[in-house]
């Protein structure tokens, strides 16, 4: 029976005496690949019959990339942009949560007219950015060129995807 609790005395001192060691955290940083853009299509702005403008876009069409978008990107080249394209048309909401540069959202219609838009978005900011009609698509581009281009709510899209 003495030996017993000596034993049990023995494991114990053993299990008090290794917990109270130094932590072995490793603090180094996590360091992630930078995120860069991949053409997966063109698209053209268009005012009447005339085309305002054809850019280089990145398509977001499942959850994964509609729910990350232009998160964690550093920059994105002046005639680029994301085109988000959701399956069914209803009031749509952004925001610029983890999003380093300031962007220009355009919420478009099931037809690809403009519905409303925002200007210069401010980076990082968590404010809602909501759609003033229903939108089935959505495009992000540099801040300033809604303004450059002229879009306004009534121009339209058209897009094709690249095989």
């Amino acid at each position: 029976m003495k030996l017993k609790i000596n034993i049990l005395f023995c494991g114990l001192l053993v299990g008090i005496l290794t917990s109270c060691g130094e932590d072995s955290k490793d603090n180094r940083e996590v360091e992630t690949a930078e995120i860069t853009f991949k053409k997966e299509g063109e698209l053209y702005l268009l005012k009447a019959k005339d085309t305002i403008k054809k850019i280089d876009i990145e398509i977001a069409d499942n959850d994964y990339e509609q729910q990350t978008g232009l998160m964690y990107r550093e920059s994105m080249l002046e005639e680029e942009g994301m085109l988000f394209i959701f399956n069914t048309s209803s009031p749509r909401s952004f925001y610029m949560k983890n999003t380093y540069i300031p962007l220009d959202i355009i919420y478009y219609s099931q037809d690809s007219t403009v519905v409303s838009f925002y200007k210069n978005t401010t980076p990082l900011d968590e404010t809602s950015l909501p759609s003033n009609a229903p939108a089935k698509f959505v495009l992000e581009l540099n801040a300033g060129k809604i303004a450059e281009w002229n879009i306004e709510v009534g121009d339209k899209i058209d897009f094709k995807r690249l095989d």
